[in-house]
């Protein structure tokens, strides 16, 4: 069954321009879509944000600067992301289509692969990575599904939606960490930090997975999954896989390493390692064959992206072993409170009473004054986003909070409503203290300045105040509007367009003037008649054969048919002289082949036949053979016959 016809997006056009043809594939993120870039017709993937994602306005607008920051990435390696945007409730980001498959679909097909295949892929994964680490950007979120190898063969990493700045916290929100289960390194899980590393340990798994078929941690729910990667080190391919090399176990333990420190520092790191183990295998080592490929009934739901608690407690959803889950923090352990001595199973003297009570009442004043102090004095911020600035400011003040107002532009939230406010929601401000919340001005917006008779370089700058660019500059004759001065732009004048759009111009040549014929004359006199007449003289490098004498002009360029303005530069090609070459000899030849020969030879040929008894041949020629003659002179040639 194809659940592509029940995908209400199919067929559909987002923002104008994307239209949606079919569905690719479904994550715990995002749907992506193969679509068409009506406008510059070409195929492309859109990843379109699940609708109860692209409701949050801190997840969307940071979705939209990490997508900015992957698009600076020019890798060939890296899947290239074109545009992004959004349509009504529908968050997109326009990628790079590749035809073919994902790693996923190798080893579901045929499970183990050789490690020479194993290395193939791995060694442009990791230079994908290798580019994004150097850059500062680490991926977090590396796996088979993840990896698309395209039917010419080109290997791309994809999905860097969950990308973060290497020295950022990558936790999704406070206790919780974005991953998938099966790729988490110990630290993600434990303390919802990643930096290259945690990238470097999930390459590491991949490989193992490659050279195997198989997962190296395994298990009916996430918790069992996570507690593996915690707590045991990642075995051998070669147990599974006894032809596996030892020095390929010892790639997969060093990039897999539990402890932090003891992997190598990033992927470029990672690929250097790796080349080094490829030179040092012998072409049966690289050829080893895999091990026969087993159902693994675990994949599936381990391989998804979703947000997971840490530590994980016992889920009974497989499904969520697939997702890239939200880790909670680990609760505090109960105090085991120790044996109470000196206290016998009977009534507690007076003494004993009035002390504890007294302990109370002071225990109470104490814990409201600590509650004071730490919580009483403070106020909850209370979320706004998404509302209107009214609405926001209603309720802050509501909740006894001052207000400032920063206005901003975005791409993602209407104009007028909140897009996000400092200190956040959930966070606590001292008592009248001042939330500073953050309103939309819609899209980032651009007019185009009316430029029109200015001079070409006012012109320039105006537009680039506005925040555009300036596009192709082109000139027009105008016997109105002074040369070198604005005619037109495209967009017009109050055009409004998104910052950066290019404006064309259309600058005035002036009035048209004729340009004088200088052909034939001396370089001297064609310069000075020329610059008499306002223009600018360029003499040809390059020189060449005619009729006019040598060291003359020969040619033009405008010519005197064209037109040009005052300024202008006219271009000049100097005269070889005439180019002689060698008379063919065509006497006694039939007059045709004659005349083709003498035409080849760069002649005009005049034929001369007798008036009583014609012939066809050639009796003989006004230039004798072997002599040279002007290119493109006229050779006579006069048939066998009688009289002239």
């Amino acid at each position: 069954m194809d659940t592509t016809l029940q995908d209400p997006l199919v067929g559909q056009e987002l923002d104008g321009r994307y239209r949606i043809e079919a569905r690719i594939a479904v994550g715990g993120m995002a749907t992506v879509y193969r679509a068409v870039d009506t406008r510059l017709d070409r195929v492309l993937a859109l990843k379109v944000m699940h609708q109860s994602l692209a409701s949050d306005a801190a997840f969307v607008e940071r979705f939209i600067r990490e997508a900015k920051s992957v698009a600076r990435l020019a890798h060939a390696n890296v899947v290239a992301v074109y545009d992004q945007g959004a349509d009504g409730g529908h968050v997109y980001l326009a990628m790079e289509y590749v035809s073919g498959c994902t790693l996923r679909d190798v080893l579901r097909g045929r499970g183990a692969l050789h490690p020479r295949a194993a290395l193939d892929i791995l060694e442009p994964v990791l230079a994908a990575l290798g580019a994004a680490h150097r850059a500062g950007f680490v991926h977090r979120d590396m796996k088979p599904e993840n990896v698309l190898i395209g039917d010419d063969g080109r290997v791309k990493v994809a999905d860097f939606g969950l990308v973060r700045a290497v020295d950022t916290n990558t936790s999704a929100s406070t206790g919780s960490v974005l991953g998938t289960v099966s790729y988490l390194a110990p630290e993600q899980i434990e303390h919802g930090t990643a930096d290259t590393r945690a990238d470097v340990y999930a390459c590491g798994v991949v490989l193992y997975e490659m050279l195997t078929g198989a997962k190296p941690h395994g298990g009916s729910t996430p918790a069992q999954v996570l507690y593996q990667h915690l707590n045991e080190d990642v075995p051998p391919p070669s147990a599974l896989a006894p032809g596996v090399a030892p020095e390929l176990d010892a790639l997969v333990a060093s990039a897999t390493a539990r402890a932090v420190e003891a992997r190598p520092a990033d992927a470029v790191a990672l690929l250097g390692t790796t080349r080094a183990v490829r030179a040092a295998l012998t072409d049966d080592q690289l050829d080893a064959v895999p091990p026969q490929a087993k159902e693994d009934h675990s994949a599936g739901s381990e391989n998804r992206t979703t947000v997971i608690p840490r530590p994980a407690a016992a889920v009974d959803d497989q499904d969520q072993l697939n997702h890239t889950s939200r880790l909670e923090l680990p609760p505090e352990p109960p105090r085991q409170e120790g044996h109470r001595r000196g206290v016998g199973r009977g009534r507690l003297p007076r003494r004993g009473i009035v002390t504890i009570a007294a302990a109370v009442v002071l225990a109470i004043a104490l814990g409201i004054g600590v509650w004071y102090i730490s919580v009483g004095q403070f106020t909850e911020v209370p979320p706004v986003l998404r509302k209107t600035q009214a609405e926001a400011e209603k309720k802050l003040h509501g909740a006894g909070l001052d207000v400032k107002v920063v206005n901003e532009f975005s791409d993602v939230i209407p104009k007028g409503k909140v897009i996000g406010s400092k200190p956040g929601p959930g966070e606590r401000v001292r008592d009248t203290g001042t939330v500073t919340i953050r309103v939309s001005q819609g899209r980032p917006r651009a007019e185009v300045p009316n430029v029109v008779g200015m001079p070409l370089a006012e012109a320039k700058r105006k537009i680039a105040d506005q925040g555009l660019t300036v596009g192709k500059v082109t000139g027009r004759f105008s016997s109105e509007t002074a040369q070198g001065s604005v005619l037109s732009t495209s967009p017009g004048p109050d055009s409004v367009r998104r910052p950066e759009t290019p404006v064309s111009i259309v600058v005035s040549k002036g009035q048209p003037v004729d340009v004088p014929d200088v052909v034939g004359d001396s370089v001297d006199d064609a310069r000075s008649t020329l610059e008499d007449e306002g223009f600018k003289v360029k003499i040809a490098e390059r020189q060449v054969f005619s009729e006019k004498d040598k060291g003359s002009v020969a040619e033009q360029s405008p010519s005197t048919d064209g037109k040009a303005a005052k300024g202008d530069t006219v271009t000049l090609t100097i005269s070889k002289g005439v180019q002689m070459v060698g008379v063919p000899d065509v006497t006694g030849k039939n007059v045709d082949d004659a005349k083709a020969e003498l035409e080849d030879a760069g002649f005009k040929v005049d034929v001369q036949k007798a008036l009583l008894f014609p012939g066809d041949t050639v009796q003989d020629q006004s230039v004798e053979g072997g002599d040279k003659a002007p290119k493109g002179s006229t050779i006579t040639i006069r048939t066998k016959g009688g009289v002239f």
